[in-house]
């Protein structure tokens, strides 16, 4: 499967995107074995699909179920969500992590070009102490790819990282700080800054720390307390091997790989051109599943980006409890 590897990353327009889609679905249907049998429960087969439209999507619920990776394979890498010891967590089978790396890498240089100009510091703090975080292994890599050994890690030292912000604005250094929110929060608390060369790029969530807020009311906290005028985002999960980046305004942009549509919020078989439930197409979860149904509610905007609204319980969604067990 090499030269599809290859030729995911060489997307270019939308026609390529469709006829790689089509491809990567039938090699998911005849491989995946818990996603043929989820196509089969809806009368989908590999005949039947001619186009997009025709895909079915795995509701992301069932990572919590089942190993999603091909028969003939085993995971270099075990990701698993975020969450408490009480949740079921989703575990997500990564056949090779050489497909993770050059999917984060390239999605990461579409946006923000070669690592290497980057000084990049992370406040990660609940993913580092979970551990098995795809997020983590991620920015781990992009912190090594600097090549600058100001970039790291910071767990809980606010203080320390509070001086390195600003020893690196003093330099005209080229900065990206990435930062759970709550913990950029916490970090806002220590200190306020009115930064010039450093670019916040938050991944989302209060992870039971704070409490929840919507996105517009977070940056403004943030644009505030840090002296910017945008604040990043990135979009992502344990079960996509791809990611989404805001510049700002919440409008997030996909690489020419990955693709959401929009879904009914009660079914999630459908297609929907207005607000509801978020399908996600990645192609660079290759040997996983590339059709996620997600918890995520959004919309596309007219420019092909889209925006994230909330989340919802797939509990009483027609079609997402097949085959959970």
């Amino acid at each position: 499967m090499a030269p599809l590897e290859n030729q995911i990353f060489e997307i270019s327009n939308t026609a390529e995107f469709e006829a790689m889609a089509l491809e990567v679905f039938r090699f998911q249907y005849m491989n995946i074995a818990v996603y043929r049998e989820f196509c089969d429960h809806l009368g989908v087969t590999e005949s039947t699909v001619r186009n997009i439209q025709h895909i079915p999507f795995l509701p992301i619920e069932f990572f919590k179920q089942h190993a999603i990776i091909p028969k003939d394979k085993s995971a270099e890498l075990i990701f698993q969500s975020s969450g408490t010891t009480a949740q079921i967590r989703s575990r997500h089978h990564v056949a090779h992590a050489r497909l993770y790396e050059k999917s984060f890498l390239s999605s990461f240089s579409l946006q923000y070009g070669d690592p290497k100009d980057w000084v990049i510091l992370a406040l990660l703090p609940s993913y580092l102490e979970q551990g098995d975080s795809s997020l983590v292994y991620m920015t781990d890599y992009l912190i090594k790819a600097t090549g600058d050994d100001r970039s790291g890690f910071y767990l809980h030292d606010m203080e320390a990282l509070a001086n390195q912000i600003m020893e690196l604005e003093s330099l005209g250094q080229k900065t990206l700080l990435i930062g759970v929110s709550y913990a950029l929060l916490d970090l806002l608390e220590i200190q306020t800054f009115r930064l010039k060369h450093t670019t916040v790029l938050e991944t989302g969530g209060m992870k039971g720390r704070r409490k929840e807020m919507v996105k517009d009311e977070l940056h403004a906290i943030l644009k505030k307390g840090f002296g910017i005028d945008n604040v990043h985002s990135e979009y992502g999960m344990t079960e996509l091997l791809s990611q989404a980046y805001s510049t700002g305004k919440g409008a997030f942009a996909c690489p020419p790989w990955m693709k959401v549509l929009i879904r009914d919020p009660e079914d999630a078989l459908s297609w929907s051109d207005k607000t509801g439930g978020i399908n996600i197409i990645d192609l660079a979860n290759l040997y996983s599943c590339s059709f996620i149904a997600t918890q995520d509610l959004g919309k596309i905007n007219p420019d092909g980006s889209f925006q994230i609204l909330g989340r919802f319980d797939f509990s009483d969604i027609r079609g997402c409890n097949l085959m959970v067990i």
